[in-house]
């Protein structure tokens, strides 16, 4: 091996490239748009799941356990100054909806400000080194400077600490309010002053009031949401840190006692860095990282397409190269150090879109997992370990896709030079043998879905179907090629159809990634529109009356009585609600128990433990009035294997061994993002549970307006707490489709994607056609003639794909459906064809193949094709 000689290899190869910068830009073009993908995606789960374990307290620090009360009704303040008085560092936090006139529902954060500025700085001077720290700083610093006249700052302004009607708002939310409502913002008919704050203090789309003026803007006086506290690690270090953590809370209950309060009725929960919303996102996390794989394949076949015509135009070079003594092994690392060096340099302006298009995504994943999880996102960061991973896994994948065909390059007989076709392999070997492994797979594939049981087993087998479908496609495009020549007329047609064969292989990687884009554009569509009008279904049976309240719970027994004595109040329902957790496995759950009759009119059974409808039981409801069975939702059951007749125990009901609760139904549940059980009434009060119900369903036979002015104007309920069946269908309809939002992008930009590979194919094999052209040319055929003719033959090609594309994408849509999503999230969703939408994907499809084609070959044939013929002479 001579490095001289490889040198001069390079130098070779790179005047090629200043000749034929298209081949270059094709190769770079893939790995850009592959490694852009991955990045983009990357840089946005990383962030969102980096958020779970950092957030602090609004304006303070992390807190290290979280106060509330059992029966999750607000607490009274005196918890706080009691905690307060005995030393220990606590924040107190009130949280609420608020309306606007429009009607939007704002979430207000009400914080002890004062409270959290001596937290942070107290903080910041123990720690002012750490960097996660630094946006702290910076508030803390914002809140000493501000002053009475900073009306418009960025941080609060004396009226804000003074407990004024003032809100801060993050600067990215702002306009947008400013454009909506102008420089005052009308919540529950306050006129409110917005102060806008840098986006680095955390805010998302909360507004951040002073306790004070919070719990008037909520109508909830003297009391708390929870209370934030930040304990002190013990200076004794020989202590385990459970052994601590038992220290933190007894010091707590200490306190709390000494202050006159039943610790016993308060639940003091300890920070878990993240973990339970890790967890509870974990699935919609895996679903982006799926996409981002998919476009990052796709990506890779567009720069594989373009290596492999590069390497096959440069062939007659190569024998040259070998003839003048530069040696194969000499050669083969050039190529290699080729390879790598266009790697590199896609990797790296990759690596910046991504980040740019994370910016992008971020804010809809944010809106995502603070609307449905609760999850807030921290600003993005960028780390440099991303880019080393992204160009790692695109050089290995470029070098093994590659280097079985450089291998074969430098194999080729030096007498080989004067042969003028690049055909380097029986094609038509290699389609059969493609062919056989994607029949091998997919029957493999359809054998392990039968006993797979994890989502994240059924989605690695998707995958597998994901890249086995694209390896049927050439021997398809083949044989349809081959069964359609008989039928056309003789002449210049049948010549065009049987021509169309030889562009089958320069084409096929192409085609392989407008198939892989399609078909994951076909599943997801079918989801979507699936999950829609099932989602609807469920809304329908599931909605039962006309307006649901879910007041302050102090107003709760007043509300009651208030709807009761109305004649026009046809029902009200009630419903009591709970955080609990299964004792086996230990998980989070909702313990939920509404009146009987609304259980029998609103849960949709899955299945039961009788045959018949559970509606139509006697037995089984009688059992379940008696508090010896439960109902559980259909994520619970699947995400943890529950199955009917199983026996559970649940922390908040008392002794589980004497009196175990048997699952005695499965009901379908998509408005929950947590598992949940249902009990009954009698089970409910019989273990001392909270006695008011949380939320109340009513019949009304007037207008539900007029209730709503009603319970206004004599309670003072907030219209935020109050929702009309349509209000509440046409938010749910909007929520759960935002989960599937940010797979849609990407499945779009999947398909551009592909579109842009297939525009540089065709590019690229315009130009390698000139010759061929010239020659049919000379024989009489005019342009317009040859333009159709390419142009049919390119249609062709892209029509058996998309035809491929419709079963492909339903059988990818099906798995999607009836394995990953219902493993994942624990819903069964009925499937549904939409063939508008199928359509519409295959027409631009056409489209896009028809823009791709015409606009090069357009370009090409404008030359004068004589000159084609004179180049392949020399």
């Amino acid at each position: 091996m001579s490095f001289a000689l490889i040198q001069r290899g390079l130098k070779i190869f790179w005047q090629h490239y200043r000749h034929a910068p298209i081949q270059a830009s094709a190769i770079l073009l893939g790995i850009i748009l592959a490694v852009t993908l991955l990045i983009g995606v990357k840089a946005t789960n990383e962030n969102a799941k980096q958020s779970y374990g950092q957030t602090n307290e609004l304006l303070s620090q992390r807190a290290n356990f979280f106060i509330t009360n059992k029966d999750q009704s607000p607490l009274n303040e005196a918890v706080y100054f009691a905690l307060r008085r005995s030393g220990i560092k606590s924040l107190a936090v009130i949280e609420g909806l608020a309306n606007d006139p429009q009607g939007r529902s704002w979430l207000v954060t009400g914080s002890d400000l004062v409270a959290a500025l001596t937290l942070q700085t107290q903080d910041n001077n123990t720690h002012s080194a750490r960097h996660n720290n630094q946006a702290s700083t910076s508030s803390s610093s914002t809140l000493s400077s501000s002053t009475p006249d900073d009306s418009a700052s960025n941080g609060p302004s004396f009226s804000l600490i003074n407990g004024q009607a003032s809100v801060m708002m993050s600067a990215n939310l702002i306009d947008k309010v400013n454009k909506l409502t102008g420089q005052q913002l009308i919540l529950n008919d306050i006129n409110i002053d917005v102060i806008a704050i840098d986006d680095s203090f955390n805010l998302g789309t909360s507004l951040l009031a002073d306790i004070s003026f919070a719990q008037r803007l909520l109508n909830m006086p003297q009391q708390l949401s929870y209370i934030a506290v930040f304990a002190e690690d013990s200076p004794d270090t020989a202590l385990t840190k459970s052994q601590q953590i038992d220290q933190q809370r007894s010091v707590i209950i200490t306190a709390l006692a000494k202050g006159g309060f039943d610790t016993s009725k308060l639940t003091i929960d300890m920070q878990d860095d993240g973990e339970s919303l890790s967890a509870l996102t974990a699935s919609f996390h895996l679903n982006l990282d799926a996409m981002s794989m998919l476009a990052f394949v796709v990506g890779l076949f567009i720069a594989y397409n373009g290596v492999r015509y590069s390497l096959m135009k440069r062939q007659k070079l190569f024998v040259q190269l070998l003839q003048m003594g530069l040696g194969r092994q000499n050669m083969l690392v050039a190529l290699i150090i080729e390879i790598t060096c266009l790697v590199i340099i896609g990797s790296i302006a990759g690596f910046i879109l991504g980040l740019q298009l994370s910016q992008w995504l971020q804010p809809m994943v944010a809106m995502t997992l603070e609307q449905i999880y609760g999850a807030t996102l921290l600003p993005g960061i960028w780390q440099w370990q991303w880019f080393a991973q992204g160009l790692g896994l695109t050089l290995f994948a470029s070098l093994a896709a590659c280097l079985p065909l450089l291998i074969q390059l430098t194999r080729i007989p030096l007498a080989q030079g004067a042969q003028r076709q690049a055909h380097i392999a029986p094609f038509e070997s290699i389609f059969k043998k493609q062919a056989f492994i994607a029949c091998l797979l997919l029957t493999i594939c359809g054998l392990l879905f039968n006993v797979t049981n994890q989502y994240k087993h059924s989605l690695i087998l998707l995958g597998i179907v994901s890249i086995s479908i694209p390896l049927l496609l050439p021997q398809t495009i083949n044989l349809a090629i081959k069964w359609l020549q008989p039928l056309m007329p003789k002449g210049l047609w049948q010549y065009v159809v049987a021509e169309s064969k030889e562009i089958i292989a320069p084409l096929s990687l192409a085609m392989m990634a407008i198939l892989l884009a399609l078909c994951a554009n076909i599943s997801m569509n079918t989801l979507v529109d699936s999950f829609e009008v099932t989602l609807k279904q469920w809304l329908d049976g599931r909605l039962h009356a006309d307006l649901y309240v879910k007041p302050n719970p102090n107003t709760m027994p007043a509300l009651i009585k208030l709807l009761n004595s109305n004649k026009q109040v046809d029902d009200v329902f009630e419903q009591w609600t709970i955080d609990a957790k299964l004792n086996t496995p230990n998980v989070p759950i909702n313990l939920v128990s509404r009146d009987l009759p609304s259980i029998k009119e609103t849960t949709i059974m899955k299945s039961t433990t009788v045959e018949t409808a559970a509606s139509t039981s006697d037995d089984f409801w009688q059992q379940f009035k008696q508090g010896h069975t439960v109902l559980i939702s259909e994520p619970l059951a699947i995400k943890h294997q529950l199955s009917i007749g199983d026996s559970i125990s649940i922390d908040k009901l008392p002794h589980p061994n004497d009196n175990p609760l048997t699952i005695s139904a499965i009901y379908f549940d998509y408005g929950n993002p947590k598992g949940e059980v249902i009990i009954s009434p009698t089970l409910w009060h019989q273990h001392n549970l909270p006695p008011n119900p949380i939320s109340l369903a009513v019949r009304y036979q007037g207008e539900t307006n007029e209730l709503q002015q009603l319970l206004m104007s004599e309670l003072g309920v907030s219209s935020a707490f109050m929702y009309s069946q349509q209000r509440i269908k046409d938010e749910a309809i909007t929520m759960f489709t935002k989960t599937f939002s940010i797979t849609v992008v990407l499945n779009s930009l999947t398909l551009l994607v592909a579109a842009i590979g297939l525009f540089s194919a065709c590019l690229m094999l315009t130009q390698a056609r000139l010759a061929p052209l010239a020659r049919l040319y000379a024989l009489g055929v005019s342009r317009n003639q040859l333009r159709l003719m390419v142009t049919s033959q390119m249609m062709l090609i892209v029509l058996i794909t998309c035809l491929l594309a419709l079963p492909m994408g339903a059988l990818l849509g099906y798995l999607l459906i009836n394995k990953v999503t219902l493993q994942a999230f624990g819903w069964t969703i009925a499937m549904l064809w939409d063939w508008s939408a199928y359509i519409r994907v295959v027409a631009i499809a056409l489209i896009s193949c028809l823009i791709a084609v015409a606009l090069p070959l357009y370009w090409q044939t404008r030359k004068p094709l004589i000159s084609s013929l004179q180049q392949e002479a020399l």
